[in-house]
């Protein structure tokens, strides 16, 4: 079963910006490829200041990627982040949040779905209209 993740990762601002980009669009590739997963959403922030200095480093270029994948292939794209030079910080973590807000969305349209398709003949308004017909007859 697939999960919604979210990475974030720092590259380094020494790079230009077309080595910035080109660094992104490897995380998606390997993401796709080797995750077998789908991307929903890539948001560039930029080259924002760090709270702190890391690895020499008081700024540094944020992605964030929420992406579909299945639990067991998550740890490849860690292993990725270590072995790939221009990311020096990174976090990734479930977005179970997203997950139950899908879950409630496709309930509901479920429960609509199954109210379109019930006949007219059988809503509880015209049953009611017949009983008090009927008894209306019995009353003449």
């Amino acid at each position: 079963m697939e999960r919604i993740y979210e990475t974030m990762f720092i590259v380094v601002p020494s790079l230009n910006d077309e080595e910035r980009e080109a660094v992104v669009e490897k995380v998606k590739n390997f993401i796709q490829e080797r995750l077998e997963g789908k991307i929903e959403n890539v948001d560039r922030w930029g080259i924002r200041k760090l709270a702190f200095k890391v690895k020499k480093f008081t700024e540094g270029d944020y992605t964030v990627i929420i992406f579909r994948a299945s639990p067991e292939k998550v740890n490849e794209l860690e292993n990725f982040y270590h072995i790939t030079q221009e990311i020096f910080r990174w976090q990734t973590f479930r977005r179970e949040d997203l997950e139950k807000k899908e879950k409630k969305r496709k309930e509901k349209e479920g429960n609509v779905e199954v109210k379109e398709n019930v006949p007219a003949s059988e809503t509880s308004e015209e049953v009611v209209v017949s009983e008090s017909e009927n008894a209306e007859e019995s009353q003449e």
